[in-house]
Parts: C-alpha cells; sequence; structure tokens
C-alpha cells in the first residue's frame, strides 16, 4: 500500500474505519490515524546510539490533530530531537501536507526526512545523514491472541493511548553530521516504539533499555500508567525483558502482580510477579530534556526524558535462581503527571 497523506477524506468515526481498524491491530508499527480529522497524534520513537556511547539521540517523527472546536488548535506534523547526554531538546514543526506514512507497514516522511524498517534518513539543523539497520527490527511479537505489547486492550477501540514496539534491537551503521560534526554510528544499536490515539496517560513511568552490561542482546521496556476506563481509571503496566532466546512479559492482562512501586525525587522502584517469574527494578532518575507530548487540544505539554538514566535488574524464577541480573545503561526514564494519583490506584 502507498504512503497514505493525513489530507485523505475524514469518516464520521473520529478513529478508524472497520478495515482500518482491523489492518492496524495487525500492524501496531504501521499508521492508524489514515483519514483522521480531528483529536488524534501519532509518533514513532527512535533511538540511535553509537557503539561506545558517546552519541545517544531519540529522534521522533509525527503527527498532531487536534480538536476542531478547541481555541488555538494547531493541526501539524512534527520531528522532535533529544540530545540524551546533554538534555537539550529541539521541536521541529512541518506542515500536515509533509507528512505521509503507510497504514500497513513502519513507512514514514516528514519533509525531507524518512524513517523504514531499513535506516533513517534526517536532514534537521541538528543531525543530517543515514543510518542503516544492519539486523533485523525486532518487534513485540503479534499473535490473534496477544496482537502486540497491549495484548487484547489493543483491540479495544475507546483506549487514550495505544503503544507498539517496533523493535527491541537493531544494528547500526554509517555517519551523521552532528550540529556539523561527522559522527560514527558502526557498530552502534537502535530501538524503535511508538505511541497514538487522543493524549497521552495523565500520569506515568516509562523506562527501556537495550544496553545491558551482563549481555549486550538483551533489551527491556516497562510502562506502568493511569488507564481511563468506563468513566473510572486502573493502573495497568506493561513490561517485556528479552533474554536468552526469549520474551518475558509482566502484563496486567497476563494477570502478572505488581509486589512493589515507589517513586521518589531520585529512584524509581518496582518489582513485579508473574508466570516468567519474578523481575526487579531500580531506575536512577537524573535530569533530562523536555520534549512536546499530545493533549487532546496541542502538542504543547512538556515531558521531561533521560537517555542516561542507570537501571538495575534481576530477573528471577520461581525457586529464587537468578536467570539475568545487571545494570542498563543509555536508559530512556520519563516520570510524568500526578504520580500521586497513580500510586494510589
Amino acid at each position: 500500500m502507498p504512503l497514505a497523506p493525513l489530507s485523505a477524506p475524514a469518516y464520521s468515526d473520529p478513529m478508524r474505519t472497520p478495515v482500518d481498524y482491523v489492518r492496524g491491530v495487525q500492524h501496531p508499527e504501521a499508521f492508524h490515524g489514515r483519514g483522521v480529522r480531528r483529536g488524534y497524534f501519532e509518533g514513532w520513537y527512535i533511538k540511535l546510539v553509537s557503539a561506545d556511547l558517546s552519541q545517544r539521540w531519540a529522534v521522533i517523527p509525527g503527527v498532531f490533530r487536534g480538536l476542531a472546536e478547541a481555541e488555538g488548535t494547531r493541526d501539524e506534523a512534527f520531528v522532535q530531537v533529544l540530545d540524551g547526554l546533554s538534555g537539550r531538546s529541539w521541536y521541529h514543526r512541518f506542515e500536515v501536507s509533509d507528512f505521509e506514512a503507510a497504514s500497513d507497514r513502519f513507512d514514514v516522511r516528514v519533509g525531507g526526512n524518512t524513517f523504514s524498517p531499513s535506516g533513517v534518513t534526517l536532514d534537521l539543523p541538528q543531525l543530517r545523514g543515514s543510518i542503516r539497520y544492519t539486523t533485523e527490527l525486532q518487534p513485540w511479537p503479534v499473535t490473534l491472541r496477544e496482537p502486540g505489547i497491549m495484548g487484547w486492550y489493543g483491540m479495544v477501540p475507546f483506549m487514550e493511548c495505544f503503544h507498539g514496539i517496533v523493535s527491541f534491537g537493531h544494528g547500526l551503521s554509517g555517519e551523521l553530521n552532528v550540529e556539523g560534526t561527522p559522527q560514527s554510528f558502526e557498530g552502534g544499536r537502535g530501538y524503535i516504539e511508538k505511541d497514538w490515539g487522543q493524549a497521552f496517560p495523565a500520569g506515568y513511568v516509562w523506562m527501556a533499555s537495550n544496553h545491558i552490561d551482563s549481555d549486550p542482546e538483551a533489551s527491556f521496556i516497562g510502562s506502568v500508567a493511569i488507564i481511563p476506563w468506563l468513566g473510572r481509571a486502573f493502573r495497568g503496566f506493561i513490561v517485556g525483558l528479552q533474554h536468552s532466546g526469549r520474551l518475558h512479559r509482566w502484563t496486567t492482562y497476563s494477570r502478572a502482580r505488581e509486589r512493589r512501586l515507589e517513586i521518589d525525587d531520585t529512584h524509581v522502584r518496582w518489582s513485579l510477579e508473574g508466570r516468567d517469574g519474578i523481575i526487579e527494578l531500580e531506575a536512577e532518575r537524573v535530569r533530562g530534556g523536555l520534549l512536546h507530548a499530545p493533549l487532546r487540544t496541542a502538542m504543547h505539554q512538556r515531558v521531561e526524558e533521560t537517555l542516561d538514566a542507570r537501571i538495575t535488574l534481576r530477573h528471577r524464577d520461581h525457586d529464587g535462581r537468578t536467570l539475568l541480573e545487571g545494570t542498563a545503561q543509555a536508559s530512556g526514564l520519563e516520570v510524568f503527571g500526578d504520580t500521586d494519583r497513580l500510586l494510589g490506584l
């Protein structure tokens, strides 16, 4: 299917047609906003880290459609850039007509910037050049029973925010001109995830890394958030840890349970138990850069994110044997919004 511009005809359902909906469930990595005119956002989080960890960048292409009745609403495409070491960030606005994306695969263009399973090409003031992916992308598996990271929640059309893992990890090759200086990404490592829907949760914690010192092939993603549900709300969580040739899961929909969740000014301490054993996480909070995130009316919300967090983790089986233990470097971490309410649910 060719790339679909957002200027495609609108339809009455503010989300998707039935065909688009089914296709979206099967392809969380693809574009879900075909034909949507209002109250919608979608963005892909693309992490690029050099082999020596001296270059840590997140590039986030996406599109935002505000509510038509809201004053000051601005429809826009964008590419955000985060320097994971310095914490500097930039938000580059584009016209919606500059955005194109495929609805059956990962294939996105915003202006002169392109993103696909083979790599990225960037034409931004901070980053120019091309990065090629040297290994295949490793998505969260999509099956009829579990269509991606959200499980059966990914099939519920009224969810506020949807999430997808496009690749737990893949190799990098190539060079970027970083603010005028050539920087090599040969032998580096990448990661891709995405979000789409109406708005980000009112409070959440997100963490991710594929630079775990005890296992260079390991990768993990963890998120806990306030989930609106039929006029009420609950605390929903998803943790995926990939190592030793398989993906280990702790999720709300698989009936895992949280043993501990603590958030203070310096750390997030979190442990969960489920059919894949017990996972214990401790993330050190460090200052990061400010990114734009979607409200229902605008991309004006500011979320602090770092690519310099250190996360210690331990995975044990039910007999107490340690299956993986290590420290994750160059980790992404966000702690946002009403965390008191999050902890109280």
